[in-house]
């Protein structure tokens, strides 16, 4: 897995190398200068380059790198020096902008000319490289400190960090690469992003001489009169099977079988009782559930105390992976947490962040702003799995962080995470299960990105996504 490191975890690794290990700052600031170099010599073969440089470490990095590129044939280097005065430099035109205004370390809004060479750079047309994080853009929140260099490409220096992935990142940052240049990372403190290798043993090679029996049983609980998504939620359950689940099972409010019977002949229905189309608190029928490997409980259910009735019957007495969801987590946010301790199963919860305001009783926006810590100490209290949904998911137990960053615009639609809820389904694996979580909400945002490659950002759907499953597994 790959490191996602804080602000302060870098700085403390840059101390720790620079104090302890006695590696020279210059020394850094050249290895950091080659790494910029190496992306820039790999993509253009020459052109006008500006290189903004501020006061800092990362204005060293670009002075050193103004140098060297300057020895290059085929490139005209410019170094903007903001004792000149900045703006005149953006009378020219530059095929490339190297953006080393400021660095990891920036915690307060940009102003002055700073905000207004931001402003030229972003105006400017240029490809726009930025070193370590773009200008402006915080390492931490991924939010804009007033105003932040919208980059193309951003050279991460030796570990990725927090703000290229979350909130805003992806939009400022662009392509993003990490270059090691020889700091060094201890401990075990650090969130990480999963590698597509990691991702395949969840996906392993099968024997010949095998049956259904082998592959487990999986069961989606959903569906009201109000929310029946009747299609959707047939396709949810197929997810399971599609992802690897011998069986897959469907429990409806008895009153909708005729909706949802033959939808998807793979799928087995069971129903429950219900009333006027919702859900009631069956124990019979759930206690029929017992020897499902996991199930996936909440989409359209509506919230009401006999959803959090049937939720608390699992919680005390099921054994397997419990993954709930949708109204299933607005139940839980009405009617009482605590039941989520001392499970009898393992609990992921896979809220988006309004959920999880409704959930913690925290504003959008402090979630926002303490995206990875929000999610970590709601885990460690509670003892589940947490899979906070934005534009980057946060995955985590407590104690472990898996950052997933696969994932595009496109599913920004309803019936995106049922369809993920389904995916989990088939994935997840009682004995390494924060990883396996994890592993669905890559496999999820991989066939999402290889689907919005075919069609576009507008036309790509939920049940759309479920298609592109093969070529996603396939493709890792």
């Amino acid at each position: 897995m790959e490191r996602v490191l804080t602000s302060a975890q870098m700085r403390a690794a840059d101390k720790y190398t620079i104090e302890k290990l006695c590696v020279s700052e210059e020394t850094l600031i050249d290895r950091a200068s080659d790494a910029l170099l190496e992306v820039i010599k790999r993509r253009f073969r020459g052109g006008r380059v500006l290189i903004c440089a501020g006061k800092g470490n990362n204005g060293a990095d670009g002075k050193a790198l103004f140098k060297k590129l300057s020895l290059l044939h085929g490139f005209t280097v410019t170094l903007l020096n903001f004792s000149l005065g900045a703006l005149k430099f953006f009378d020219k035109k530059y095929d490339i902008i190297v953006d080393c205004l400021f660095g990891t370390g920036l915690n307060r809004e940009v102003e002055g000319v700073y905000r207004s060479v931001i402003e030229k750079i972003n105006e400017s047309g240029s490809f726009i490289i930025s070193c370590d994080i773009p200008s402006g853009l915080s390492a931490d929140t991924g939010k804009p400190l007033g105003v932040s260099v919208k980059a193309n490409m951003t050279v991460a220096i030796q570990e990725y960090k927090l703000g290229h992935f979350i909130n805003d990142g992806p939009d400022y940052c662009g392509e993003v690469v990490a270059k090691d240049i020889g700091i060094s990372i201890w401990g075990e403190d650090f969130a990480f992003k999963l590698s597509p290798d990691e991702v395949k043993k969840f996906f392993p090679e099968r024997k010949r001489n095998v049956n259904k029996g082998n592959f487990g049983k999986a069961c989606v609980i959903g569906g009201s009169k109000d929310f029946s998504g009747s299609a959707l939620l047939s396709y949810n359950a197929f997810c399971a099977l599609k992802t690897g689940k011998g069986y897959s099972f469907l429990g409806i409010p008895e009153s909708l079988f005729n909706v949802f019977a033959l939808r998807v002949p793979e799928v087995i229905i069971k129903t429950f009782a219900d009333n006027e189309g919702f859900i009631c608190y069956d124990e019979n029928a759930l206690t029929k559930m017992l020897d499902m490997d996991a199930i996936a409980f909440g989409m359209g259910v509506g919230v009401s105390e006999s959803i959090y009735q049937s939720i608390s019957f699992l919680i005390k007495n099921y054994k397997g992976v419990l993954i709930i969801d949708a109204d299933g987590l607005n139940s839980i946010a009405k009617f009482g947490l605590n039941i989520l301790k001392n499970a009898a199963c393992k609990v992921v919860l896979t809220p988006h962040v309004g959920e999880f305001s409704r959930l913690t009783g925290k504003s959008k926006q402090y979630i926002a702003d303490n995206f990875v810590e929000s999610a970590k100490a709601f885990a460690k209290e509670y003892g589940v799995i947490i899979a906070l949904k934005s534009s980057a998911s946060v995955i985590t137990d407590g104690e472990t962080v898996i950052i997933n960053v696969k994932g595009c615009s496109g599913l920004s639609k309803g019936g995106s995470g049922d369809v993920l809820s389904g995916i989990m389904l088939g994935v997840v694996n009682k004995d390494c299960l924060t990883e396996s979580v994890a592993a669905a909400c890559y496999l999820f945002g991989f066939a999402a990105e290889i689907c919005e490659k075919d069609q576009n950002a507008y036309t790509l759907t939920a049940t759309d996504v479920i298609n592109y499953l093969p070529k996603a597994i396939n493709n890792l």
